[in-house]
């Protein structure tokens, strides 16, 4: 009975001890074969297509290319390789940027040697693995509340400039060269939409949210 075949691993990382670091790792498992390194996103694109790996550990940070745009060109050319960013850091926008752009797993590069060949074997069968980090950030991004006037309109923003500057209805709708009712309708939804009462708590809650930009005010 012939041996598995061995996974094929990548490693793309711009500092040169990381990269000795996991080569060391990778050998200590007789199921992974280190195939190439690469120092910046551009170089680890040219690598993919020359050694063909099953995995990629993809830094994020790197200069020329980030890891985020390589995972993209990779996966767009390559789809049957998967890319585990293993990164330090563990902000909400690089963990869904890498998700976004085609990585299958997230990892920070404290992981433990087992936690890291797990999440290899599992992106080789089409498994993602996120670290707790990571699956904590996406939990908060998922169920915390939108930010106060995320729905507004373009319209309505603009309209909530004037009432800013202390415009009523009818200057509201002589400055936007529409009907009284029209600018009417249009402060209704504001309020509606920010969960206020008056013109007053609306104007507050916009100026503590920012809901206007200095420029419109």
């Amino acid at each position: 009975m012939s041996a598995p075949q061995r996974i094929r691993v990548l490693v793309v990382d711009d500092h040169a001890v990381v990269r000795s670091g996991l080569a060391t790792f990778l050998q200590a498992f007789d199921d992974f074969e280190l195939v190439g390194e690469a120092g910046d996103g551009s170089e680890a694109v040219r690598r993919c297509a020359e050694v063909s790996p099953d995995v990629i550990l993809m830094d994020l940070l790197m200069p020329e290319m980030d890891g985020i745009a390589a995972t993209r060109a990779i996966r767009e050319r390559h789809p049957d390789v998967q890319v585990i960013a293993l990164t330090s850091f563990q902000d909400q926008g690089r963990v869904q940027a890498a998700l976004d752009a085609g990585a299958l797993g997230y990892l920070l590069k404290n992981v433990s040697a087992d936690e890291l060949a797990r999440a290899i074997r599992s992106a080789r069968a089409g498994r993602p693995t996120l670290g707790p980090e990571a699956t904590q950030i996406l939990i908060h991004a998922a169920t915390r509340s939108p930010e106060p006037g995320h729905d507004l309109t373009p319209r309505e923003r603009e309209v909530l400039a004037l009432m800013i500057r202390g415009l009523n209805n009818a200057q509201i709708a002589k400055r936007l060269v529409v009907n009284r009712s029209t600018a009417k309708f249009h402060v209704s939804n504001i309020l509606t939409k920010l969960g206020v009462a008056s013109r007053t708590e609306a104007v507050a809650l916009a100026l503590t949210h920012h809901l206007v930009p200095e420029e419109r005010r």
